[in-house]
């Protein structure tokens, strides 16, 4: 995974690239109405209900924008809302505050859907011991504060893209000839290049998981769309060998079964690319 850093410095440019693309040479309405000097205050008011995400980011964004802007939180991230709450007020350049207004609800209502949802998906985990972990099906450039939001609704990050964690699906298996070809050429090239990266190996039914143990050790086994008594007979199987994960097409309604499999984690997409946003609003006071 990557490191804090490395999350930081992604999330910066996230919010950079944001503002250049949204006020570009000026926010020309604000400029055209509200004198330079004027001072304000507004609320970030909360209209539905669910697990608030994305506070912290805010203070990051208003600071990026205005440095002299002064933000109050009231609700931090993580914490349950209802509507008529209010997460925090920022005071200062009236100017400002409009300027950074847009990006400011738009990361939020998005990281608060996902983190009510990855909420949910734990709850119903609940006294067992698998975890929740997202996916890179995320929005092309926003992919740092959605999976922030997964971990903020209590849910674990997968890897973060391409490059730090090595994942053979069933596209690579089948291009490299095989699963055992696979393996070997991965751990060849990790080995040639210096690079120590976690394994993980898409299995499609009982007997690849065979195959992949054989050809083994690996850091761990994706079960792809297996039902319910496969997925049993694959984690007795590869017992404590490696861990275990079960993807493909899990849902509320089925995610406990399958953790009552006994698999270590479930992987969902729908966690990042299934979510409506929560209804949030930044108003003048």
């Amino acid at each position: 995974m990557i490191s804090k850093r490395h999350l930081n410095q992604e999330i910066d440019l996230i919010i950079h690239n944001a503002i250049r693309e949204d006020v570009g040479p000026g926010d020309y309405s604000s400029l055209a109405c509200i004198p330079l000097e004027q001072e304000g205050k507004a609320k970030l008011l909360v209209k539905d209900e669910g697990i608030i995400a994305g506070v912290k980011l805010a203070r990051m964004i208003f600071a990026h924008v205005d440095p002299h802007l002064k933000v109050e939180v009231l609700i931090e991230d993580g914490q349950a809302v209802k509507h008529g709450d209010i997460a925090f007020y920022v005071e200062g350049s009236s100017q400002s505050i409009l300027q950074a207004e847009r990006l400011v609800l738009n990361s939020m209502q998005r990281m608060s859907a996902i983190a009510t949802k990855t909420h949910q998906y734990v709850v119903l985990l609940k006294g067992t011991k698998t975890k929740i972990l997202d996916t890179r099906k995320t929005t092309p450039g926003f992919r740092a504060l959605e999976k922030w939001a997964v971990t903020i609704g209590g849910g674990v990050n997968h890897r973060f893209g391409l490059y730090d964690m090595i994942m053979l699906k069933d596209n690579h298996v089948d291009y490299a000839g095989g699963i055992a070809n696979a393996i070997s050429k991965t751990k060849s090239y990790l080995a040639d290049n210096k690079l120590d990266l976690q394994i993980i190996v898409e299995a499609r039914n009982l007997s690849e998981v065979q195959q992949i143990l054989d050809a083994g050790p690996v850091y761990r086994i994706l079960l792809d769309n297996f039902g319910y008594d496969d997925t049993r007979a694959a984690v007795e199987l590869i017992g404590d060998r490696c861990l275990t994960e079960s993807s493909g097409g899990i849902t509320e309604d089925t995610i406990r079964n399958y953790a009552e499999c006994g698999v270590d984690f479930i992987s969902s997409g729908a966690l990042t690319h299934s979510v409506n946003n929560m209804d949030l609003s930044l108003k003048a006071v």
